[in-house]
């Protein structure tokens, strides 16, 4: 995982929930924002990989956003917000092993031939006769 928090820029604001009157007095929302083209952490390929996979957080000017007001302390909810995007941002690099399709063996075509003849027989044995 690379570690681009540097790159990171933070804004702080009122956060609601919990907190008695500290609530109403001292910002501990912390918002966080990314631009992921001007990264110098990652080439152009992974830089497009990031922003296919998170184009309902990149905004039109490429800007990744993230807002955490879990905590009860500024601190504490800026450690979280780096956290998560550095995850989301690690995630979004993984590319999906290839998955070559196979065709079904013959027995297995068999078995299942077999099967389904099994509940056919089971279910017309079910039905009333005169």
């Amino acid at each position: 995982m690379k570690d681009f928090s540097k790159e990171l820029n933070f804004k702080t604001s009122r956060s609601s929930g919990a907190g008695g009157q500290n609530v109403n007095k001292v910002e501990t929302a912390v918002a966080v924002s990314w631009h992921v083209d001007d990264s110098e952490f990652f080439n152009e390929r992974q830089k497009d990989l990031i922003k296919e996979k998170l184009k309902n957080r990149i905004n039109l000017e490429g800007f990744l956003f993230l807002s955490v007001s879990e905590s009860r302390t500024q601190l504490q909810n800026k450690k979280i917000a780096v956290e998560k995007i550095l995850d989301l941002v690690d995630k979004a690099l993984v590319v999906p092993k290839f998955r070559a399709k196979t065709k079904p063996t013959r027995s297995s075509v068999e078995k299942r031939i077999q099967q389904k003849k099994q509940n056919s027989d089971k279910k017309e044995n079910r039905r009333f006769r005169f």
